[in-house]
């Protein structure tokens, strides 16, 4: 019994911490993000980017969270930043109207704008952009229930409408399966990064000396090949390709 209550009293000490340490770890991430929303609304944009960094390094990474860093560097006139987390913020909330038309509107300042021509899947699932991963997955969750309900019900009930049912929920069913599939294909192929200097030289190989080729400007869109010693090949879609300094530009997918 005595070994029992030392048990006891050890889960619940350990308990208390953990439940401490998380109310002291919402309190942190209050305390910063009403900061950083305080810098910006007081023309520090500095200042507030740096506290949404902060706090998406800490893993409070959602689309609301990027979208806001993205105002703070558009605010800095940083477009390159900019457009990086509005890139980021739209993989999480694509159908936020000030997001698309803030995207739109750096894009449309930008130097180098180039448009990227939508995959022939792309085209034929054209409604996967206006939803992110996790919504396709739970339409298709619930979709997969129903349509396994409906099979259920018409082992006892073999009517009309159970067979015109579970055969909607069925093209449903496939519709979202192959949605989800593809989305989850986007995103994990996407190689998009996004220029971050003034103004840099695409050189024909992986060295200082190479032949310049051409030049970009902060804000464009590349896809990064590879990375070969501190050098990235990238590619534009009207075919162009060269080789970059790495620290020039950075991937729209973090940890790729």
């Amino acid at each position: 019994m005595r070994t029992f209550g030392y048990v006891a009293i050890i889960a619940f000490i350990s308990l208390f911490m953990l439940i401490s340490a998380g109310l002291a770890q919402t309190s942190g991430y209050e305390e910063t993000f009403f900061k950083a929303n305080t810098a910006y609304r007081q023309d520090r944009f500095q200042e507030a980017a740096d506290s949404y960094t902060q706090l998406i390094k800490a893993g409070y990474k959602n689309g609301n969270m990027y979208y806001n860093l993205g105002n703070a560097y558009f605010r800095l006139d940083k477009p390159g930043y900019a457009i990086l987390n509005y890139e980021r913020a739209r993989i999480l909330i694509p159908r936020d109207p000030d997001l698309n038309f803030n995207l739109k509107y750096t894009r449309d300042r930008i130097q180098d704008a180039i448009e990227e021509p939508l995959s022939f899947w792309e085209m034929a699932f054209f409604w996967i952009g206006s939803f992110n991963f996790n919504e396709l997955l739970y339409c298709f969750a619930v979709l997969n229930l129903f349509f396994w309900g409906i099979l259920f019900v018409r082992l006892f009930k073999k009517t009309e409408w159970t067979y015109y049912a579970s055969m909607i929920l069925f093209i449903l069913w496939m519709i979202t399966g192959a949605s989800s599939g593809l989305k989850w294909y986007i995103l994990s192929t996407d190689d998009r990064a996004v220029i971050l200097e003034k103004e840099t030289n695409i050189l024909a190989g992986p060295d200082a000396k190479d032949t310049v080729l051409f030049k970009l400007h902060e804000g464009t869109v590349v896809h990064h090949e590879r990375s070969e010693e501190g050098w990235s090949l990238i590619s534009l879609p009207d075919k162009k390709r060269g080789w970059i300094k790495d620290g020039a530009l950075e991937n729209v997918v973090e940890n790729k």
